[in-house]
């Protein structure tokens, strides 16, 4: 330890009881002393009990049904969602409309994401409803058991197997130590060739065999050769799966106006597609306090900010990039259809 991070303690200490979870960038997070003594299972333990209570408290956002297959697999599965004439007026909006767009290039795998501020929504009353349809809405508040706005973008994956570039997203993981939801409506079609979403049923719980894994990879991941896993998002193998005694994945391929909402504290990752492909959605995402035992007021709901996340998300993103001297992750692409190909 020197003086530098003796200094940066109380930072740390901030983040800790935020909800960070780099193991590289937070001493304390990251410490195998610490870790040793259970400091990251111990995490995980309150940040599932405090999601329980909370999800109990908004049960009345999702059907019995749903909450009782949430329960058991960690993810909600709903078929035909949009009305017909809604879905209908979504696919001409999608095919016609020209949107301000950003881009990630991982691997051989370029994302689009497209901001849908109310100033947008405006324009494209379809996408509008869909965005406010209460299975998405709720599904994603009851998954991350916090009464909030998400985060959403019209989200478009479009997939070159001849780049041999392999995209991080491809290998199972799971996004952070705390109950998260991120939800898809998906737009058009999902074959297996196309690298469905994949999901390992009831990875969202902390079972015994769990833990003992995290507890394992908490002494080292702060030294973790995958910068991923070292910024607190564990990869798993597939043998690492099986020892913790979890399930076959599941590939969801399902049919246009599908909803997904995942618990992506779960294991889960992209399928690898078999052939150039593009897989269009409604993407949503939700994470707030890993501890707090009720869902507080969101002043991110306020008239201004409410449906605004993206565009604020984006900026900021933008911001941080021009201090740093480097481009955004981000990157932004100009007008484009959600469809056209990728300019990355």
């Amino acid at each position: 330890m020197n003086a530098l991070d003796v200094l940066r303690y109380p930072l740390w200490f901030v983040e800790l009881l935020a909800g960070g979870k780099s193991f590289k960038n937070n001493g304390i997070i990251g410490s195998r002393a610490l870790n040793a003594r259970g400091l990251h299972v111990r995490r995980m333990e309150l940040a599932e009990r405090m999601a329980d209570f909370r999800r109990s408290r908004l049960a009345h956002l999702l059907d019995a049904e749903d909450r009782a297959f949430f329960s058991r697999n960690g993810y909600v599965l709903k078929n035909n969602v949009l009305p017909d004439q809604v879905f209908e007026r979504v696919q001409e909006e999608i095919e016609t409309t020209r949107f301000r767009s950003r881009e990630m290039k991982q691997g051989g795998t370029v994302t689009r994401f497209i901001p849908l501020p109310p100033s947008v929504l405006k324009e494209v009353p379809g996408l509008r409803q869909a965005v406010n349809l209460p299975a998405f809405q709720g599904g994603l508040r009851y998954v991350a058991g916090v009464n909030a706005d998400p985060i959403v973008f019209l989200h478009c994956v479009l997939t070159n197997p001849a780049d041999d570039k392999r995209d991080p997203q491809t290998f199972f993981h799971s996004d952070t130590f705390q109950p998260t939801a991120k939800a898809w409506l998906f737009l058009k079609d999902v074959s297996l060739e196309d690298g469905p979403f994949n999901y390992v049923p009831g990875s969202h719980r902390l079972t015994r065999a769990r833990r003992e894994w995290e507890y394992k990879q908490s002494l080292v991941a702060a030294s973790h050769p995958n910068k991923l896993h070292a910024a607190g998002s564990f990869r798993a193998t597939i043998e690492d799966l099986d020892k913790m005694g979890l399930p076959e994945p599941v590939a969801l391929a399902v049919p246009a106006n599908t909803l997904v909402v995942a618990d992506t504290h779960g294991f889960h990752a992209r399928g690898r597609s078999q052939r150039p492909s593009s897989r269009l959605g409604l993407y949503g995402s939700l994470r707030k306090s890993a501890y707090m035992p009720f869902s507080v007021p969101d002043p991110l709901m306020l008239p201004g900010l409410k449906g605004r996340q993206a565009e604020l998300y984006v900026a900021l993103e933008d911001l941080k990039a021009r201090r740093q001297g480097k481009p955004p992750a981000l990157m932004d692409i100009g007008e484009v259809k959600a469809l056209d190909p990728a300019v990355r």
